[in-house]
């Protein structure tokens, strides 16, 4: 009974938690906010950029799906250079 209530009361408090806006936010979370923007971007156009140079033959599957896929928050651009670029056979 003491652990189904205390579940009760945890899914209250997340209904009435709201979100903070941003002038609420301590530095340190502005800065790491700002960071993974920055991240995020710089790998998103990493990808996009390398994606319209490489040739399709060394791209494992469609381009265009691989534009799309990379719009995905950092796994996108992950999984692209992860797997989607063909790699050199090692001699």
């Amino acid at each position: 009974m003491v652990n189904k209530r205390g579940q009760m009361m945890a899914n209250k408090r997340k209904r009435n938690a709201r979100k903070k806006s941003w002038k609420e936010l301590s530095p340190m979370a502005k800065f790491g906010t700002i960071t993974a923007a920055v991240v995020q971007l710089s790998l998103l156009v990493a990808a996009q950029r390398d994606i319209s140079r490489r040739p399709a033959e060394q791209i494992r599957g469609s381009k265009t799906l691989w534009r799309l896929a990379t719009l995905v928050n950092f796994v996108g651009p992950g999984s692209y250079f992860t797997f989607g670029v063909k790699r050199p056979a090692a001699k």
